[in-house]
């Protein structure tokens, strides 16, 4: 089962343990250091903003930064590994601090795009084709401050561009309906995939899920699968769990919820999502009180949780299930899945 589903992360997925409300815990970890470990917690690909491949890229030249980048994949290369996406980090910049597609600013504006042909280079680069646009300050704090209609204009003219500029780039557009900001444009997977059906190239839109994104719009994470997946427009994933209507958390995978991980595991089978030879990626932070030494475990954690529960769906009684559909015993087939996941079946 391993096998058939092949699985990535991001080097910030191991990280020092700075929140919002404290400093970092532990020491940091080279990124040679983090890529080292992949293999050995069972990771096949790695996930990119732009500025985890070329740190400094602001600072330098087109050339500049397609050159470190390709270091970068020899890097990859000697361990075996590939990128799976790049998504240029837009909402840490000043620039962007307005919004970076949707600014009120022509010239950030600019600037966002440029900065996103850059990483477009550094994919091309590190040998993937996807792009990704998590859209975290596309939004507004208050609506009176940007003209709603025009912004979404924006974002339109943006991707229309993006694809203009690289003939076989794809882009899978990221959805979260907030955090940072308070009123967020494209907050779910529905609008992200209507606005791609009206750019320039449809057929390269696709979406990116996050567990904990779409809980935070109290939708549940597997419908949100299942509408994509339906259209084929379901290019990666981002397992993480959720305690709530809370700030995003990251949490390890089931860790909250096992039933609603169960389920979303459950539809990628539906889907044959490994057929897509599309990753399962996880974005999950280890607690900030865990000990240096073992904070990768929320890592090699997710991945076991994920493959244990898609044992559980593979298993589960199919002649019990349709009886129950057959039967409209609704209730049975409730207790038939809590009797499996608890291994009682």
């Amino acid at each position: 089962m391993a096998a058939e589903y092949r699985f990535s992360f991001g080097p910030w997925n191991i990280h020092e343990g700075a929140d919002p409300f404290g400093p970092s815990v532990r020491s940091p970890v080279a990124f040679a250091k983090k890529v080292r470990m992949y293999k050995k917690l069972g990771f096949d690909a790695v996930q990119f903003h732009d500025d985890d491949a070329v740190p400094d890229m602001e600072q330098l030249a087109p050339a500049q930064i397609v050159r470190k980048a390709a270091a970068v994949k020899r890097l990859l290369d000697g361990e075996g590994l590939v990128a799976e996406f790049v998504a240029p980090r837009l909402w840490e910049h000043p620039k962007g601090v307005d919004g970076a597609f949707t600014s009120n600013d022509p010239k950030s504006r600019k600037w966002a795009l440029a900065r996103s042909e850059r990483a477009i280079d550094i994919a091309n680069a590190l040998g993937t084709k996807m792009l990704v646009l998590w859209l975290a300050r596309e939004g507004t704090y208050i609506r009176e401050s940007k003209n709603a209609i025009d912004a979404h204009r924006h974002l339109l003219d943006a991707f229309n561009d993006i694809l203009e500029y690289d003939p076989e780039i794809t882009i899978a557009i990221e959805p979260k309906p907030n955090e940072p900001m308070d009123h967020a444009f494209l907050p779910t997977i529905g609008h992200a995939l209507a606005i791609g059906t009206q750019t320039v190239d449809p057929n390269r839109m696709g979406g990116l899920i996050e567990t904990a994104h779409a809980l935070l719009a109290g939708l549940d994470p597997s419908d949100e699968m299942a509408f994509a997946l339906s259209m084929g427009k379901l290019w990666s994933v981002h397992l993480n769990d959720q305690n709530g209507l809370k700030f995003d958390q990251d949490k390890t995978f089931g860790a909250a919820n096992l039933r609603a991980a169960y389920n979303q595991v459950r539809v990628l089978e539906l889907g044959g999502y490994p057929a897509t030879g599309r990753f399962v990626g996880l974005d999950v932070k280890a607690m900030r009180s865990q000990k240096a030494d073992v904070a990768t475990r929320h890592l090699s954690n997710s991945r076991a949780v994920f493959l244990h529960l898609l044992e559980k769906v593979r298993t589960f009684p199919k002649d019990v299930e349709q009886q129950c559909i057959a039967n409209r015993d609704y209730e049975a087939l409730e207790l038939a899945v809590l009797e499996h996941l608890l291994g009682k079946s």
